[in-house]
């Protein structure tokens, strides 16, 4: 009879949570763990980088509301999941981190690769703990899995010491996983908030990065469109109600002057539906600017640029449910700000028809060979800000773009992420060549997995964001260039498929391609940011 070992009872309690694959790269401390994968029904996703890894695991939590896992070694290899634990913090997605780490009972190779990383990982986490016995390990898992998923989600680390993973275990019992129900917001802070919408002139909703969550976006759906409110999205709540609705005002791709600014200066009153501080604002809250009501799954953090006069905390969906039945339909004043809608949107979409490599226009390149249910992930850089405002989404969490941690690299491996819990769909990684290089080597990855996904890198041989910034503020243009690897030889090195775009026409055609054909396909296409003077407003609010 084999004698079980701690690591199976941890593999054992993560198969109890559901948890089908796990992202990461194994090492001398966790190869008992990794030994009890080989023989349990969870799917070991090997990486090419630990950051890579804890980015596909937030992808996954991010898209399903349950906790992706990724698991590192000790030393360098759990300190590489530092930015992936921010990313998964900052922007409310559920992970589980699990680390190794040398024996806690014996010291045979002395302070070797010894990192603290129970107190590196705490402040970068919900919960983060070393586990000391095996006996511990049921309720630990249990308890991970459950902080992660609490209000606000977001990831939890476990420390699994290499002499306890391969200790002996004679029996062990599972804790059964159960759904807690959240509370609905009372009826005092919906009658309040009620009221201030009913006396509303110009009244405006804010859609914000937890109004995308599956389990509210129908109900929320349902309360824009009985209510008739226009509403403006920030940029991680794109699509949680559909932007082809008569109602879709714009996003905003920046904290204030940008074209939705319109519409967010002239309301008096303005709703924000599951927005969070971790996301940059979208907008800037004064003593002399419009009431804002705070309609969330928790309390508004008071910050100086949002402290809203009201709250309706709860559950969002019967929160909004029973909101709607306090206010019985919409008031008079519901569309006042409807008359700006067609401007604004004329604005945005400018020069999306134009014969130039512009923003715009690749913009609309991409919309036009997506469907609707098709993952768009983006990387950071100056594109982010175009695809934010221009993209045009349908649902939620169809345009995967982070503005919480805002981290470089996240684009391809949150591209990989989307395709392994999404296999049927399409998904394209959009991404900077700044960007990319970042984390480029997890092309090997998404080729030995067989995937079908197309990258589509935007060249033009600059940190250009930064770029962009140096210029609005005077700067002469130093520091921010560098030259780039042949990206089509550097696509079939990995045994990918590379092309190279020379004419703006050709765009849709290289990515439908692509598409068809299958596999992994790099597509370089230049992109020309002569636009960003003229058309992007800088946050001093100058054109």
């Amino acid at each position: 009879m084999t004698t079980q070992r701690a690591s199976d009872v941890m593999v054992r309690a993560l198969e109890n949570e559901g948890v089908e694959r796990i992202f990461g790269i194994p090492g001398e401390e966790n190869l008992d763990f990794v030994d009890s994968l080989r023989d349990s029904s969870i799917e070991l996703i090997l990486t090419r980088h630990e950051q890579a890894a804890a980015f596909m695991a937030a992808t996954y939590g991010r898209l399903t509301g349950k906790p992706g896992v990724c698991l590192t070694t000790l030393g360098p290899g759990a300190l590489n999941l530092a930015t992936g634990a921010a990313y998964a913090h900052l922007g409310g997605m559920p992970v589980i981190m699990i680390t190794g780490q040398k024996g806690i009972r014996t010291a045979e190779q002395a302070a070797f690769q010894m990192v603290n990383t129970v107190a590196t990982m705490d402040p970068l986490t919900k919960s983060s703990r070393q586990i000391t016995s095996a006996a511990m390990i049921p309720t630990l898992v249990r308890e991970a899995f459950r902080v992660a998923q609490a209000e606000r989600p977001g990831p939890v680390h476990l420390e699994l010491p290499e002499d306890i993973a391969g200790s002996p275990v004679d029996g062990f019992e599972l804790i059964e996983p159960h759904t807690n129900s959240r509370p609905v917001a009372g009826e005092t802070a919906i009658a309040n908030a009620a009221n201030v919408i009913r006396e509303a002139k110009r009244p405006l909703l804010m859609l914000g990065a937890d109004a995308s969550r599956a389990d509210c976006t129908d109900r929320l759906s349902q309360f824009v469109a009985e209510m008739r409110i226009p509403y403006v999205t920030t940029q991680m709540g794109k699509g949680s109600v559909t932007g082809a609705s008569d109602l879709y005002m714009g996003t905003a791709a920046l904290t204030a002057g940008d074209y939705v600014h319109d519409a967010i200066d002239a309301a008096d009153v303005i709703v924000t539906i599951g927005h969070d501080t971790t996301e940059k604002p979208p907008f800037t809250m004064d003593e002399n600017g419009p009431t804002v009501v705070h309609v969330g799954y928790r309390a508004a953090v008071v910050e100086q640029v949002y402290f809203p006069q009201f709250e309706v905390i709860g559950d969002l969906g019967p929160s909004l449910d029973k909101l709607a039945e306090s206010l019985g339909g919409p008031v008079p004043t519901a569309e006042a700000l409807l008359p700006m809608r067609d401007d604004i949107l004329i604005k945005i979409h400018e020069g999306a028809d134009e014969d130039r490599f512009i923003p715009q226009r690749i913009v609309q390149e991409v919309r036009d060979v997506m469907p609707v249910d098709g993952f768009v992930a983006l990387d950071n850089g100056m594109y982010k800000i175009w695809f934010a405002r221009n993209y045009r989404t349908t649902r939620a969490n169809t345009l995967l773009l982070d503005n919480a941690l805002a981290t470089m690299g996240a684009g391809l491996p949150s591209a990989i992420g989307a395709k392994l819990t999404y296999p049927e769909r399409r998904v394209m990684a959009v991404v900077g060549d700044g960007g990319f290089m970042m984390n480029s080597q997890e092309m090997e990855t998404a080729v030995r997995l067989g995937l079908d996904l197309v990258v589509l890198i935007l060249e033009d041989n600059a940190f250009g964001m930064i770029r962009w910034k140096q210029e609005n503020d005077g700067m002469p243009d130093f520091g921010l260039t560098f030259s780039n690897p042949d990206f089509v030889k550097y696509a079939e090195a990995y045994g990918a498929t590379g092309t190279r775009v020379e004419d703006v026409d050709a765009i849709s055609d290289a990515l439908e391609s692509a598409f068809s054909a299958g596999g992994v396909h790099v597509v370089v296409v230049p992109v020309d940011y002569s636009e960003n003077k003229r058309v992007l407003i800088d946050e001093l609010g100058s054109r």
